[in-house]
């Protein structure tokens, strides 16, 4: 039995915490995003995991716009649950101009990627056709989105690049979400993406390169693809993966020859 004196929801005293939380982003250097431009989210895995980070991959969101490709400094907006002491649903959605939802817009440079964490949540549309056309006005790379977006017939047309857990006719707070931060750390996917890291998106799926190990990353994969299209030539000629992929101490030794050929041929 709940006792007469308990407060109804819709007089419960407010929580203590003012909304949207603002965190703050510092960009990489463009160079080091255009060095970044020819490594796949494969190797930018690959490599990252051999360095030892485990969690690179976003799991979740799926290529929307197959053959599309993006590489750029994430921009992150966060969705938390609704509570019922902190102003959500039908009330936040006609004072959501002040929300983190809209606030991070505002945020967005050219080359940006939009990163939202929205827990894999189906019933939440992070994102709508009109905000979308803003991102690509303002000059957005494409978005990765923990979680679905609505209008996506719309969306499509206008041809940013998404990758997504699927779609919805429901708006932002509809579901059981509330936008509640924006350009702060979130777990998207179950890989934790800072303001400013470099995300790699293509056909395989979304990676989240830490900003302080771009340059690393970069070193190696070139060089990963170079022994990889040795491997890929003699592999198409007949060759063993047993001596070519990876390569063994023969296929090695093959291919510091080629490579030397190579490079004096180009001298």
């Amino acid at each position: 039995m709940i006792p007469n004196e308990i407060v109804s929801v819709d007089r419960l005293p407010p929580a203590d915490i003012t909304l949207p939380v603002q965190g703050r982003i510092v960009r990489p250097e463009r160079a080091l995003i255009e060095q970044l431009r020819d490594v796949s989210s494969a190797a930018a895995c690959a490599t990252l995991y051999a360095m030892g980070i485990r969690s690179a991959f976003i799991h979740g969101p799926l290529p929307r716009t197959p053959g599309r490709r993006v590489v750029g400094p994430a921009v992150t907006l966060q969705f938390m649950p609704q509570r019922e002491d902190i102003p959500s649903g039908m009330g936040a959605e006609h004072a959501e101009k002040s929300s983190a939802l809209w606030q991070v817009f505002e945020t967005i440079e050219p080359g940006d990627v939009l990163v939202v964490q929205a827990f894999g949540d189906l019933s939440t549309g992070c994102v709508g056709e009109m905000l979308t056309t803003y991102f690509k006005g303002r000059g957005g790379a494409g978005m990765v989105v923990d979680g679905c977006v609505r209008d996506w017939a719309r969306i499509r047309e206008l041809d940013v690049p998404l990758w997504s857990v699927g779609f919805t006719p429901n708006y932002a707070t509809q579901g059981g979400l509330m936008p509640w931060g924006f350009n702060v750390p979130v777990a998207c996917g179950r890989a934790l993406t800072l303001p400013g890291d470099i995300i790699i998106a293509d056909d395989d799926g979304a990676v989240v390169v830490p900003q302080q190990l771009a340059s690393e990353v970069v070193r190696v994969a070139r060089h990963h693809a170079e022994w990889e299209d040795f491997s890929r030539m003699k592999l198409a000629q007949g060759g063993s993966p047993q001596v070519y992929y990876p390569l063994s101490d023969e296929g090695r030794r093959e291919y510091e020859a080629w490579r030397q050929e190579r490079l004096t041929g180009e001298g």
